[in-house]
């Protein structure tokens, strides 16, 4: 084969994308991205075979289906087609709230869908998509009339609803990444675009339903086969007022469970504010998924793009990106008994991102795959993994918004306690908030085997209180010590930077000798000249061990802040150490330094694909083993689908250090 025609095979022209069904080349349009999407949740999350799935399927005239599934192992024949789809573009509405449309709303929209329901006799359940809004329906076959009804979701493939009225006992599903970030978002949009609620109230009316969800399914995992599910909702319950009322009777029981069991994160007084039909629409929306068995990056993903919306950074809080956020908890490798902390944990993403990784770890020691394991294997992990987050991670922060966000983001990923405190990091053991007695007992500083932290930074937000800045070195003037050093001149600054004063107390925290820390930091710090005096403190108090520059792309799309920006890892030295180098003994040692040019994004947000020279996108197969229910039992499947690569050094630079550190014996 010549090394041309190899490319060839290897590569795709910009502009188009791989069909996920047959793997063709296709071009990519608005729709066409949306209908890839639906194909995949079809695949992945309904279990269809892509074998019994055709793209734009005739069904006579100039009519035809977006995604056609058939009866499986059929011939493709309009005479087996069982379920019809029909794709539109999403609808172009920025980063604002949609009103999410009932079925009445969108009827000339769902006109096309039911006709071809009507006029083919084996098609049972249709949907109509652009992408956010989702309309199932299925069809009812009277003596004289076919009608098609709304129901809240399709049953599983080579499933059928039937005349079953009470599905608490229907499959729940793994989510698909891309279709939980959907869902979260129309959840959202329904209470802020359809209920008239500000974002904020908005959004915490969804997070409350996101407890009762989790506290459910926590439940069943304790009581097993005694367990009576009652985050649920009917195929057609949410469709009627008597069906909405009884869903709101359900959720109201687990709300009054939920607000005593998290009495660290409740007040008590919290209600369901949201009107039955909201209520209903919501829990049809989330009791389709097994959000324990989801995995814990997806999670947080989609919790992250949703708190987005909420948070406005007029404090100098933004997100970290996931991928930075992925990289620092991969280059600082936790392991089982170390302690950790993030004391500017946000909405708490380097904190569950460390779930993650440490579930990757345990399933690892038992040799078990997610979505392949055993109910026993998974519980044990998952108890495993309660029991770390329980004792071994911490977090705190100042806003009393995102401490309660990131206590919800780690209940998510598998964490009932969360040992996450308000108080104000910089001017902790002093205070006057309300967790600080707490947090004097439980993170006392020179306790903690990591620091891992994105703090916020920049000029416009100094901190200026006298009784905060007298506890650091470095918020005083420092002058040159015509050694090559400098010297603490005794007299305190006006004002300083909080990532400068961030620098010196995640230090603090880390136990001497050997305590490690990662922390994002404006690039000032280290470039800077008239820094150079804290880069002369940090080389004094610590060895450092990484230091990663990031592009623009890294914050701009994810958090809209253009600022350059730098990852530093350090590791806190012992007291003997820094008497031996105080006196001529400083042993020379190797930093691992890296620049990421690409972080997966354009400055817009839009994903970006490694490309050949010649600008075409590069592909190559990925490999998919899942267990998927058909009729009463699981199965082993294995797909194999060509896909773009991701154009992203973070991954690679966490490779590049673990061979940095073996290299050198760290």
């Amino acid at each position: 084969m010549s090394r041309k025609k190899k490319q060839a095979e290897n590569t795709i022209p910009a502009g188009y994308t791989l069909d996920y069904v047959s793997g063709k080349q296709i071009k990519e349009t608005k729709k066409e991205l949306v209908r890839q999407r639906v194909v995949r949740a079809l695949i992945h999350e309904y279990s269809f075979s892509p074998e019994d799935m055709e793209l734009d399927f005739s069904i006579g005239g100039r009519k035809k289906v977006d995604i056609a599934i058939f009866h499986h192992d059929k011939e493709h024949s309009i005479e087996h087609l069982g379920r019809a789809v029909l794709c539109r573009p999403e609808p172009n509405v920025g980063k604002g709230a949609v009103r999410i449309r009932d079925f009445e709303q969108a009827a000339k929209d769902l006109d096309e869908i039911e006709v071809i329901m009507s006029e083919v006799e084996a098609v049972l359940y249709g949907l109509w998509t652009n992408g956010l809004e989702f309309f199932f329906l299925e069809k009812e076959k009277k003596r004289f009339e076919t009608k098609c009804n709304p129901i809240g979701d399709w049953p599983m493939a080579e499933e059928s609803i039937g005349t079953k009225e009470v599905v608490s006992d229907a499959h729940i599903r793994v989510a698909d990444n891309e279709m939980l970030k959907i869902t979260f978002r129309r959840c959202h949009n329904f209470i802020h675009g359809n209920e008239g609620m500000p974002k904020d109230a908005a959004f915490w009316q969804f997070l409350y339903l996101i407890f009762c969800k989790m506290h459910d399914e926590n439940l069943r995992n304790k009581q097993r086969q005694a367990w009576q599910r009652r985050f649920w909702a009917g195929p057609k319950e949410q469709f009627d007022e008597k069906g909405r009322k009884v869903i709101r009777k359900r959720i109201e029981e687990l709300f009054t469970e939920v607000k005593k069991q998290y009495k660290n994160i409740f007040r008590g007084n919290e209600e369901i504010a949201l009107s039955d039909r909201a209520l209903a629409f919501i829990v049809s929306e989330l009791a389709k998924y097994d959000f324990t068995r989801t995995d814990v990056d997806a999670k947080g993903v989609a919790y992250q793009e949703l708190v987005g919306v909420n948070l406005r950074g007029d404090r100098g809080q933004y997100f970290t990106p996931r991928g930075v956020v992925k990289l620092v908890v991969n280059m600082l490798n936790p392991k089982e008994d170390e302690i950790l902390l993030d004391p500017a944990c946000g909405t708490g993403g380097f904190l569950v991102a460390t779930l993650a990784h440490m579930l990757r770890k345990f399933r690892n020691e038992q040799n078990s795959q997610a979505g392949l394991e055993s109910t026993t294997e998974f519980l044990t992990v998952h108890e495993q993994l309660k029991e770390y987050a329980a004792n071994q991670v911490f977090g705190a922060d100042f806003d009393p918004f995102l401490i309660r966000a990131s206590q919800m983001n780690m209940v998510m990923a598998g964490d009932g306690r969360g040992h996450i405190y308000h108080i104000n990091s910089l001017e902790f053991p002093n205070g006057h908030t309300t967790d600080l007695a707490k947090a004097k007992k439980e993170i006392e500083f020179g306790s903690f085997d990591i620091v891992m932290t994105n703090p916020p930074f920049g000029a416009d937000i100094p901190i200026t209180d006298k009784h905060i800045l007298e506890q650091y070195d470095l918020a005083h003037t420092w002058e040159s010590d015509s050694e090559g050093g400098f010297r603490n001149t005794g007299v305190l600054k006006g004002s300083v930077a909080p990532e400068v004063l961030f620098v010196e107390r995640c230090l603090k925290w880390l136990k001497p000798g050997t305590g490690r820390m990662g922390i994002v930091l404006p690039d000032g710090i280290l470039g800077n000249p008239a820094a150079e005096y804290i880069r002369w403190w940090i080389m004094r108090e610590a060895q450092v061990l990484a230091s990663i520059d990031l592009p623009v792309e890294a914050f701009i799309a994810e958090a809209n802040v253009n600022i350059l920006t730098s990852l530093l890892f350090l590791r806190r030295k012992s007291e003997e150490e820094k008497r031996t180098e105080a006196f001529g003994r400083a042993e020379k040692y190797p930093v691992f330094m890296a620049v990421a040019e690409k972080v997966g994004v354009d400055r817009r947000g839009n994903k970006l694909f490694k490309r050949t020279p010649d600008g075409e996108e590069i592909i190559e197969a990925r490999k998919y083993i899942e267990r998927i229910r058909i009729g009463g039992s699981f199965v082993e499947r294995t797909l194999t689908r060509s896909e773009k690569i991701e154009d992203n050094d973070l991954p690679l630079i966490a490779e590049k250090y673990r061979e940095f550190l073996k290299e050198h014996d760290a």
